[in-house]
């Protein structure tokens, strides 16, 4: 596996003040860490920081977001960037779940301070405060409108929030367990979701009633995706035909991260399983890079890409840390993975 390039500390905070340092660490496997630093010595004359880097490492191209630095001995680079805005008031601590709406004004998110707050996008100023769930709130998503929110949470309830009010509209109970991750199938009639239980279910949000269970796994499902399946997958046949509140399940598949090492993919009309494959570790998240690619991360730190149409062997495995992989999104050409490191 490739060595791993870090620094050690906030550096967009250490590097901002007239003389700051952080720590930098190369970690190859099998081999002693690599440790060393890199200082801001000051100001350039067109205003982006003069930063060195201790023996064993060099610093690249500088800007005012970025910072671009390699190792040399281990032939590996990383770039390095700041954020362009910071919400440091939204939450007391630690943020556990976020969405942006999708015409990108406003945000929402929960935190273990045991809050679920609507924000605006642009200041990060408060919109809305949502309360109703008992106990922790352990995601959050808003509905393709915008308008609309669905949380789920450690009470084993699922909630539909309006937006503009912060009112409750819909409860869904039903799971057993608590509630630790959700999907909107299309434009929202429909919505899934996965529980400690080690169900994941399909809910009617018109009756406000469960249309059935999609997977019952023996344990946890920590994370699921809903996608179009590619022409070529087998997805089954139900064995009953679906009721007519199933809206959008037709030719869709759906991945279900479970607690026990394994990745699933279900036929979401049909209820019969595709594929199964097992990994490393407990599954956390995935998500679909396209039709026929998807993408799975672990507790130990492993992203797995896959192929639906053959999961016998994973296309790749990423390992870039040991830290567990929390969440994955797919962004442009490729994706975006944040780790509990």
């Amino acid at each position: 596996m490739a060595a791993t390039l870090r620094i050690q500390s906030d550096w967009s905070r250490a590097l901002s003040r007239d003389e700051g340092e952080a720590w930098l660490s190369c970690r190859s496997p099998g081999k002693p860490t690599l440790y060393g630093s890199v200082t801001r010595r000051g100001l350039g004359s067109d205003g982006v920081p003069d930063i060195v880097a201790s023996e064993g490492f060099v610093v690249g191209e500088v800007t005012k977001k970025s910072i671009l630095i390699s190792c040399p001995h281990e032939n590996v680079s990383t770039k390095f960037l700041a954020p362009y805005t910071s919400f440091c008031r939204i939450h007391q601590k630690s943020i556990t779940c976020l969405d942006i709406s999708s015409g990108g004004g406003l945000g929402v998110s929960t935190s273990t301070d045991g809050t679920m707050k609507i924000w605006q996008a642009a200041n990060g100023e408060i919109r809305r405060l949502l309360e109703g769930h008992v106990y922790d709130v352990n995601c959050c998503r808003f509905f393709p409108s915008g308008l609309v929110v669905l949380s789920g949470g450690m009470d084993a309830q699922l909630k539909i929030w309006s937006a503009e009010d912060a009112s409750c509209v819909v409860t869904f109970k039903g799971h057993k367990g608590g509630v630790l991750d959700t999907a909107i199938v299309d434009r929202g009639r429909n919505v899934l979701s996965c529980s400690r239980d080690g169900t994941a279910r399909l809910w009617d949000c018109g009756k406000s009633a469960c249309l059935g269970v999609i997977a019952d796994c023996g344990s946890p499902v920590n994370g699921i995706a809903v996608g179009t399946a590619d022409n070529s997958l087998n997805l089954g046949t139900p064995e009953t035909p679906p009721s007519e509140r199933e809206v959008g399940t037709e030719g869709k598949i759906l991945l279900l991260a479970r607690e026990d090492k394994k990745l699933q993919g279900v036929g979401l009309q049909s209820r019969q399983p595709v594929f199964l494959f097992v990994g490393s570790d407990a599954f956390n998240c995935c998500t679909f890079l396209s039709s026929t690619y998807i993408l799975a991360g672990t507790q130990d730190g492993n992203i797995y890409q896959l192929d639906v149409r053959n999961t016998n062997a994973p296309i790749q495995v990423i390992h870039r840390s040991g830290a567990p992989v929390l969440s994955l999104l797919p962004y442009r050409d490729g994706f975006i993975a944040s780790q509990g490191n």
